[in-house]
């Protein structure tokens, strides 16, 4: 690899990550503003082109970025929401198929039918990315978030099997409809096979695994190895690596504390990393989308592109709520297991957060040189990705707000049952210290059996506090609260003397690397607090 080569390599993640880091320290929208800057940088003279490439996003991007959102949700919550989850997920994928399918077939002259279906998969599944982080930051209520997340992580492995159809009816490898249906099912249940096995087998392997670099650096490998596995015999690798996602974040709790703390760091930085060049990448796809569009009527394809939008937006606008509330009023079997309507604020968020993504994307560039009307559809593509991911992307945040969305019960009811939980495990934890003292097992002084006792029954405390938001009843700090202010400055204080210490070669690098990383988990732990 040429120099040049190299720059040009390293030049994409770079500026993506200088961005994201812009965003963030704005406290704005970080994949939104990437395609913005992606979309002006497209036409700087000098700026390399990136062709996108749906096998490199479909296989290298994708399995961790699904793996990681799998990784951090959860299993409990998601099993709670199946049904909406699926509506969503499967259901709505399809109808988006077939109606933005028969809009786009009867717009566009010349556009066969399967064509016009295989664009309507291209821009069905949504990408919750934004969606998720906005709602997490401004208080979306937990099982609106957790429908986001499920609909995210399984829509793809339908879209991207009804385009499969699509375009093989194109080609003249067409299949009927129960075929499409058996295919369907063997990709879901054969991913869905894979995946359990490989999660049984990779937990067992990382709750023995007391090495946290070696753990984790087995969990990189997961998503791969998942994906490949499953797509090797035609089943969805998507499904494959999302159900080991779910498995194993499920079990986390069961590995050792070293390596669940290494997982949060790995995942976060290769989430921040991945998302940001495929959102920069969705920006920058605009100049080679529209030379390819020379000889069409400008006019006429803004016009398929807007019907397009408004299409994808409205069709979704109606299922969200149709699915919530119909099933409940027919079904008396839903209303017992789901006795809780949900909240019509919660479904018109839900109903605006369906901002496309990269998928979309890779799935149109798959498309075959000889595919009918391909640079157009490729257009109509991009004008559906851009328009959600900026109109529905920039007033989200805005439409939270307006609705006045409150997590405020959520919390209380969080930190209620947190504070009981301490309450519960403090108990233990001393039950369990008078046995080991009264057994004779350890034979320690009273001075270390109550320092134990205490810092047992402070934690139970500080939990209780937490419910007064850190303040008494007369506003006052808690004494937990002025705990961890004096602490943060004494810790800050004991920083600056070990880098004083090692700088005038005093210390090692070596001991200012151990004192710094016990500083440092105790910051993070008063941080929590």
């Amino acid at each position: 690899m040429d120099t040049s080569t190299a720059l040009q390599f390293l030049f994409l993640p770079a500026v993506a990550l200088a961005v994201a880091g812009f965003a963030r320290w704005r406290g704005w929208s970080a994949p939104l503003l990437l395609v913005l800057a992606g979309l002006v940088a497209s036409y700087v003279p000098g700026i390399p082109g990136y062709e996108l490439d749906p096998q490199v996003v479909l296989s290298i991007f994708l399995p961790p970025m699904l793996y990681s959102a799998a990784l951090d949700s959860s299993y409990l919550r998601l099993r709670d929401a199946q049904r909406p989850v699926g509506m969503l997920a499967v259901g709505l994928v399809l109808v988006n198929t077939v109606v933005i399918g028969f809009v786009a077939h009867a717009l566009i002259p010349h556009l066969p039918l399967a064509a016009a279906f295989a664009l309507g998969a291209i821009v069905a599944p949504t990408d919750a990315v934004s969606a998720v982080a906005v709602g997490r930051k401004l208080g979306l209520p937990r099982r609106a978030i957790t429908i986001l997340i499920g609909e995210g992580l399984f829509n793809d492995a339908t879209a991207l099997t009804a385009y499969r159809v699509a375009v093989g009816a194109v080609l003249g490898t067409a299949v009927s409809l129960v075929d499409a249906g058996t295919q369907f099912l063997f990709a879901a249940g054969g991913g869905i096979m894979i995946g359990l096995a490989l999660a049984y087998v990779t937990g067992l392997l990382l709750r023995r695994l007391a090495d946290p670099l070696i753990a984790n650096g087995v969990s990189l490998l997961v998503p791969y190895a998942a994906y490949i596995a499953a797509e090797a015999v035609h089943a969805s690798g998507v499904i494959s690596v999302v159900i080991v996602g779910i498995y194993l974040g499920h079990q986390l709790s069961r590995t050792s504390y070293g390596t669940r703390l290494l997982s949060s760091a790995v995942w976060q930085v290769v989430d921040l990393v991945l998302e940001s060049i495929v959102f920069a990448l969705i920006g920058l796809q605009v100049r080679p989308i529209i030379v390819g569009l020379q000889g069409e009527d400008p006019g006429r394809v803004a016009v398929y592109a807007v019907a397009l939008f408004l299409v994808a937006v409205v069709v979704r606008a109606f299922w969200v709520p149709l699915s919530a509330y119909v099933p409940l009023m027919l079904s008396k079997r839903i209303r017992e297991r789901e006795p809780k309507k949900p909240p019509w604020r919660s479904s018109l968020l839900v109903s605006w957060a369906g901002m496309r993504g990269v998928v979309s994307l890779a799935a149109a560039f798959g498309l075959p040189e000889d595919f009918p009307e391909r640079n157009l559809l490729l257009f109509l593509t991009f004008a559906v990705v851009i328009g959600t991911l900026v109109v529905q992307g920039l007033s989200f945040p805005w439409l939270i707000r307006k609705l006045g969305v409150s997590t405020e019960k959520e919390q209380y009811a969080d930190d209620l049952a947190e504070a009981a939980a301490q309450q519960a495990a403090a108990a233990a934890a001393v039950a369990r210290l008078d046995e080991l003292v009264a057994d004779g097992v350890l034979d320690v002084h009273e001075e270390v059996v109550q320092r134990l006792r205490d810092r047992s029954e402070r934690r139970a405390l500080h939990a209780w506090e937490r419910l007064g938001g850190g303040t008494g009843p007369d506003g006052e700090e808690t004494p937990a609260t002025i705990y961890r202010r004096l602490r943060r400055e004494m810790l800050a204080a004991e920083r600056d003397v070990f880098v004083r210490l090692r700088d005038e070669r005093r210390i090692d690098d070596e001991v200012l690397h151990r004192v710094m990383q016990e500083l440092d988990f105790e910051e993070a732990t008063l941080e929590r607090g």
